[in-house]
């Protein structure tokens, strides 16, 4: 398969300026927390990538490097032949790579439609209508909820919404930043199927998630990040053969 996405040796972090005691002094020396450290990954097209880590190992700021909000320090992401390592947040979302962010960070004073139209501003724009039509017919309750207001759904409907609206988008990767989030057991396991549907349909995923249980069972390939960096990686029957990653992060 073709390489969708490749990540190499990518290093980034956060700007701080303070002194030792924690106020911030505008003539401070600034100084960088650094997050992750030369990580390297691949997507290839159609194929679904897991990349599992707790709380805090870095996953979430790689996906804003990805996603145009943060330059990295180090390293490069090259995205369909195009080399967008310090492209702007637009410019990748007009390559077609969408993120579906971590909270899913939906308009809640807005209709269901709405909030899915505004998926196609920046990308699929003149075929929004076609798009909403398949993305109803990929989530029914979307359609049948589509004038009620989305701050008023279920968190798992608002997740559905999310999703629904990076696919109006019309992605060549979608990135789907802790879709399982703050869900219930019962919602954890609806989510995870209308994933495997998106990967069905041939749609390449990159998964973020803290579930690396779920994640495991859907994902063609997986890494492990842990404290900034790749710590395993395989395919899921190869990464469970690893006694010290089932202990770690499956407790078995």
């Amino acid at each position: 398969m073709d390489i969708l996405l490749s990540v190499n040796q990518l290093s980034a972090g956060y700007s701080a300026q303070g002194d030792s005691s924690g106020s911030k002094r505008s003539n401070a020396p600034q100084t960088t927390l650094e997050i992750l450290r030369d990580v390297s990954l691949e997507i290839r097209k159609g194929e679904m990538v897991a990349l599992l880590g707790s709380n805090g190992a870095g996953k979430t700021t790689l996906c804003s490097v990805l996603s145009g909000l943060l330059s990295p320090t180090s390293g490069n992401v090259y995205f369909d032949s195009q080399n967008i390592t310090h492209s702007s947040y637009p410019s990748v979302v007009a390559a077609g790579l969408i993120q579906v962010p971590e909270g899913r960070k939906i308009f809640p004073n807005l209709s269901v439609q709405e909030n899915l139209l505004l998926g196609a501003f920046k990308r699929a724009k003149h075929s929004r209508h076609e798009n909403l039509s398949k993305v109803y017919a990929t989530f029914p309750k979307l359609k049948d909820r589509a004038t009620q207001l989305a701050g008023s759904m279920s968190g798992g409907e608002q997740q559905m919404l999310a999703i629904g609206r990076g696919m109006m988008a019309e992605p060549l990767l979608l990135v789907l930043d802790e879709p399982s989030l703050g869900l219930s057991p019962k919602l954890v396991e609806e989510m995870f199927e209308l994933i495997l549907k998106l990967k069905k349909s041939g749609l390449s995923i990159l998964l973020v998630e803290q579930n690396v249980g779920q994640s495991l069972e859907c994902a063609d390939r997986a890494y492990v990040l842990e404290n900034g960096a790749i710590r395993f990686t395989g395919t899921p029957d190869e990464l469970l053969a690893s006694d010290e990653l089932r202990v770690a992060y499956l407790g078995i």
